[in-house]
């Protein structure tokens, strides 16, 4: 997948190309609001210690953007093979839920709502009519697109409070109500109300000091209000071909500022030692004051479940912890609380359905200080291996191991972002990166480069499919010199062969021939060789295909719905066919893919 491409003939003096508000003007706001939380993450990161001293809104905020920028681009690539372009509605819901699947923290799965709710009312039949009717027509209508625009922002801004169990004013929830009020009250195109939007939004800013007690008290505004107005001036950017040149900064009668934009509040003072103070600004949603003794954890999780099930796990979750937000909807759904217990809050999502993409982050503090806490980072390790892996059980597999892991699922990769934090996460001064995919490899490329410039030393192991990441973990040591390590692990992975099952979704060519949807494709590193009717009998004639050439150890990881009876048929015939050959099984749980297969 193409990375987020920059906004569409941008030019000199803070100018890029206007759209009328249509699917290229939401991949130019995608870029734009890109651009703009990058510039400000570390500032936004600054200000954010409510309702946990983590200091990563910012942060939380651009991977959220970063995944809703890559699904607008697969959007534009999906319609560009068959020569047609996406309509408002495919784009703005292709953002919406790329937020929703890529959400971090409080701040991103606010977000993730907030494009939701802008989505119901641009892609509900409105859309492709409002891309149609263009600026000429219809503005002061009730139909036309600065009123379906103004719609939109006013539904963005009840959904984020229907998605969060304790409202609080003086947060991000303040200020999208703020800018959806200032838009109803603009006259004009649909840029004319982006940007009273975003004026609205600013100036919504610069009062949540005196809204949030723990803000007035630490001299900042809200953390999470600071990212909505970087995304609405991306907004009216995108809109108008005017970009902000600064897209948080406030009017210049506004308060004291902390350093490089966002405002803080009069008289507390904005240095450091006050903007990492334990009572502090938020991208938070609960109670007025943070509580010392809060919860320790933070859990994180996408689930597959119905709305019932949904409602049922709101009221338990609600009764476990804090900060609960639970954002998407039509099946899948993104929940986010602060518990003491991680492990109930996981099985609470068993128990509604299917969680994957589970985040568990720790708040305490080295010293045994509460999560409001100032906290010391812990010492880096040595080395340490990152690696994606396509299910849970390789995620469970590398965590035993000493690595961590980034599961993803198919046709969702992560972006360059999300193994920037993973890196981060490790903790290490060296980190052997396995991308484990070749269309992973200028994303994991990219993330490496990010890291470097953090002072990290990444090495790239070019692993292209999971196996060759297994065969390389297993010979991953420490003790070795960083190049030593890093020649071995390639090594062990350039010795792997790797194939893989894939059930065909239609019929289309292939190197073997022509397949059928339903029929059983085996895939010998990376092409289709073996188009069959049965799942056993294919993998059976991939196995033999690939020991004809010789091999000492196979590999078969195990897909979500791969029958066992069935691995232990392939593990006999390996045994009875290719003598002094050794098979070792794992659990993945990867979907798509029904087994993996290595060959060393």
């Amino acid at each position: 997948m193409t990375e987020p491409s920059p906004p569409r003939a941008a030019g000199r003096g803070g100018r890029t190309v206007p759209h009328p508000l249509d699917a290229d003007a939401v991949r130019t706001w995608c870029a734009l609001a890109l651009q703009a939380l990058g510039r400000e993450r570390e500032r936004i990161d600054a200000i954010n210690v409510y309702p946990v001293a983590d200091g990563d809104t910012g942060t939380n905020l651009y991977l959220t953007v970063e995944s809703a920028a890559r699904a607008v681009e697969a959007a534009f690539d999906g319609h560009g093979a068959s020569g047609t372009a996406p309509d408002l509605g495919d784009a703005v819901g292709a953002m919406a839920h790329g937020a929703l699947i890529g959400a971090r923290g409080n701040s991103g799965t606010i977000l993730a709502q907030l494009l939701r709710g802008m989505a119901e009312i641009l892609g509900a039949g409105a859309g492709g009519a409002v891309e149609a009717r263009g600026e000429a027509r219809g503005e002061a209508g009730s139909g036309g697109p600065a009123a379906v625009l103004k719609r939109a922002l006013r539904r963005a801004a009840e959904s984020t409070y229907e998605a969060v169990a304790h409202p609080v004013e003086g947060t991000v929830l303040t200020v999208a109500t703020a800018a959806a009020q200032a838009a109803e009250r603009a006259d004009g195109t649909p840029a004319a109300v982006a940007r009273a939007a975003y004026e609205g939004a600013r100036t919504a800013l610069d009062a949540t000091p005196g809204q949030l007690a723990v803000l007035g008290r630490a001299g900042v505004v809200d953390a999470g209000g600071c990212g909505l107005v970087a995304l609405l001036g991306a907004l009216a950017g995108a809109l108008s071909g005017e970009v902000p040149t600064a897209a948080i900064t406030v009017r210049p009668d506004a308060p004291v500022r902390v350093a490089g934009g966002c405002p803080a509040a009069e008289g507390n003072g904005s240095g450091p030692e006050r903007q990492h103070g334990g009572d502090a600004a938020p991208d938070g949603l609960h109670g007025d004051d943070t509580d010392p003794d809060g919860p320790a954890f933070e859990v994180i999780y996408l689930l597959e479940a119905d709305d019932a099930a949904v409602s049922r796990l709101r009221t338990r979750l609600d009764a476990l912890g804090d900060s609960l937000v639970v954002v998407g909807g039509d099946g899948l759904w993104n929940v986010h609380v602060h518990v003491d217990d991680a492990g109930a809050a996981v099985e609470a999502g068993i128990e509604a359905g299917r969680p994957h993409r589970i985040r568990i982050t720790h708040f305490g503090t080295p010293d045994g200080g509460g999560r409001g806490a100032r906290r010391r980072a812990p010492e880096p390790a040595a080395r340490a291996v990152v690696a994606v892996v396509p299910g849970d059980g390789l995620a469970g597999l590398c965590a035993e191991a000493g690595a961590t892991a980034v599961t993803v699922r198919p046709g969702e990769p992560p972006a360059s972002g999300e193994l920037v934090q993973a890196i981060r996460q490790a903790n290490a001064r060296e980190v052997m990166l396995l991308p484990n995919d070749p269309e992973l490899r200028h994303t994991a490329a990219a993330a490496a480069e990010q890291a470097r410039t953090e002072g990290v030393r990444v090495a790239l192991i070019p692993t292209r499919a999971a196996v060759q990441g297994i065969a390389a973990l297993a010979v991953h040591e420490p003790a070795r010199s960083f190049d030593e390590d890093m020649v071995a692990m390639t090594s062990a992975a350039g010795a792997t062969r790797y194939a893989e099952l894939a059930v065909a979704e239609r019929q289309s060519w292939t190197m073997a021939g022509v397949c059928q949807a339903g029929d059983v494709l085996g895939l010998i590193d990376g092409d289709v060789v073996v188009i069959g009717s049965d799942l056993a009998a294919t993998a059976v004639t991939v196995l033999d295909r690939m020991l004809s050439a010789g091999g000492e150890m196979v590999t078969l990881v195990l897909g979500a719905d791969f029958p066992g009876s069935l691995a232990d048929r392939l593990e006999r015939h390996v045994r009875e066919r290719h003598l002094a050959v050794d098979t070792v099984v794992y659990e993945g749980g990867q979907r798509g893919a029904p087994l993996l297969i290595g060959v060393e």
